[in-house]
């Protein structure tokens, strides 16, 4: 089989990674990928942006499989184009991607289809947002309701701050806050049928502790050993089918990953958010343990034919990944600051190095972006894995780098953003 990715961050470059693992995979094509992919796969500099020039790449490639990794392209009806040239796409239809697309969109889908998630109102005026936030109270939840990069949401005490986010934004989406410690379940669908990945954390917050603004994650790990046995299976049953079913019944099925944001409450699971592909980091230490060939599954999806092949199993081992961000990040970023020790990282024992925001000049690898590489390691359990990519990412080195130093530590389902509810 042969397959093309697309998109230049870390979640492209893990994928492309266990495509490369896979026996079934014969050749793996990036578009425009970045040169960590470069080490193990075919670039070609195509705008990811581009349907019609990814479709056009994918035939001239013979490809049998077209990956989309980021929900821009996909909200962009890239995977429409390709689907329309005859090869099987990964990757929702512009109209099922406005799960991820419009926030009140998804809000609407969640009501009609009765899952579980948090009270909101979406507004657009300032009366109406002034509405809301009286209505919830604090930690004030604001989401722009358009997609932001990971970063079009505030949580904060603070009523002005709450305000401002709303009034820079436009519509946007005000919803209670769910207080529980976050979770990421990733569901494979086909349109009809869905297969769940494990259950992964992630870190979003820049500051240890969970302080600080919002980034598009800072860390992740994977398996979550305190959370419940049946998570996965009361999320499909509740959350995941329902939606399935419900993107049917309006005629937009959904094939491609369905990305479960969940607050596990007092109450059980809440969705927080619908993603429209795999997150990143966190499908990164999912993807270390994935015991299936990933190839067979995405395209058994891709051709409406995910109840043809097993359900993914995953090997008796844990992964942790660490991101190291370049200066300014998540404000702005700092580009060009020359990077060493990669190698060296990579070297170390069940360690990958993947790139998120690099690129080559002069002969040198340079930052290109916010997140810059993420360490991701492979352990007996959290505590080896967690000690083996701090270890790793010890020998990477830029200007200006920053990481934080809690990632999966103890006491592990630790809620981002605590401090919230401790003001």
């Amino acid at each position: 089989m042969k397959t093309l990715v697309i998109g230049t961050g870390g979640r492209e470059h893990a994928l492309a990674l266990a495509l490369s693992r896979d026996p079934g995979v014969s050749e793996v094509h990036a578009a425009p990928g970045n040169p960590g992919i470069g080490a193990f796969a075919t670039l070609h500099p195509v705008d990811p942006m581009d349907g019609a020039a990814v479709a056009a790449l994918a035939v001239e490639l013979g490809a049998d499989l077209v990956v989309v990794g980021p929900e821009a392209p996909l909200v962009a009806g890239v995977a429409d184009a390709v689907r329309a040239a005859g090869i099987a796409v990964f990757g929702p239809s512009r109209a099922a991607a406005m799960l991820e697309g419009s926030k009140a969109f998804s809000k609407e889908v969640m009501a009609a289809a009765g899952v579980p998630t948090a009270g909101s109102f979406t507004c657009t005026t300032t009366d109406e947002v002034a509405a809301a936030l009286d209505a919830f109270g604090p930690p004030y939840v604001v989401k722009d309701d358009a997609l932001a990069a990971g970063k079009g949401v505030v949580v904060t005490r603070s009523r002005d701050e709450a305000a401002a986010h709303a009034a820079a934004c436009g519509r946007v989406v005000i919803e209670e806050f769910l207080d529980g410690p976050e979770v990421s379940l990733f569901a494979v669908c086909d349109g009809a049928t869905a297969y769940p990945l494990q259950p992964a954390q992630d870190f979003k917050r820049i500051f240890d502790g969970g302080r600080g603004p919002n980034t598009g994650g800072m860390g992740s790990y994977s398996p979550l050993p305190w959370a419940p046995a049946d998570l996965a299976s009361v999320v499909m049953a509740q959350v995941v089918q329902p939606t399935l079913d419900e993107m049917n019944r309006r005629g937009t099925p959904f094939v491609g990953c369905l990305y479960v944001g969940l607050a596990l409450t007092a109450d059980g699971p809440r969705v927080i958010e619908f993603n429209c592909r795999f997150g990143d980091p966190d499908i990164q230490p999912v993807l270390a343990v994935l015991e299936s060939p990933l190839g067979q599954l995405l395209a058994a999806a891709a051709r409406g034919e995910l109840a043809s092949v097993p359900a993914p199993v995953f090997r008796d081992a844990a992964s942790v990944t660490v991101v190291l961000a370049s200066a300014g990040y998540p404000e702005s970023s700092s580009k060009g600051d020359v990077i060493t020790g990669v190698g060296a990282a990579n070297g170390v024992s069940d360690v990958d190095v993947i790139h998120a925001g690099t690129a080559l000049a002069d002969g040198s690898l340079v930052t290109a972006g916010g997140r810059v590489v993420a360490v991701r390691a492979i352990g007996y359990d959290i505590a080896d894995a967690r000690a083996r990519a701090y270890a790793a990412a010890d020998l990477i080195r830029f200007d200006g780098l920053q990481r934080r130093t809690d990632i999966a530590a103890e006491p592990l389902g630790a809620i981002e953003g605590a401090s919230l509810k401790d003001e």
